[in-house]
């Protein structure tokens, strides 16, 4: 069984950062590739950034240049880096796995909030 768990989020000024992580079961970070999507109130979820089993990334162009993905396939753990966050990254940010930058895959963590307010 696949399990994804996100941390990390939090309540943050804007132009502050925040880290997400998150931490999945087995080998699932170096096998699959990793989206992160984020899903803002009446908003549509999207996919932030991605990165492959081969390590190739993609980003939303919202946040690129902001956003770093990376992962840790020791401590099967991706993360995502967000930094000089603005009110509209405020939303419910989650890890996926199994997809491609395209499609999301089979699996989902429950979730992190990020709420950037003044």
């Amino acid at each position: 069984q696949v399990q994804l768990v996100e941390s990390g989020g939090g309540l943050v000024q804007p132009g502050g950062s925040l880290r997400l992580s998150c931490a999945s079961s087995g080998s699932i970070v170096s096998i699959y590739g990793i989206g992160w999507y984020r899903q803002a109130p009446g908003k549509q979820r999207e996919l932030v950034a991605f990165i492959s089993s081969s390590g190739g990334t993609n980003y939303a162009g919202s946040v690129k240049g902001r956003f770093t993905i990376s992962r840790d396939n020791a401590k099967n753990t991706v993360y995502l880096q967000m930094n000089s966050l603005k009110p509209e990254d405020t939303a419910d940010y989650y890890c996926n796995a199994g997809g491609t930058a395209t499609f999301p895959g089979l699996y989902w963590g429950q979730g992190t909030q990020v709420t950037v307010s003044s």
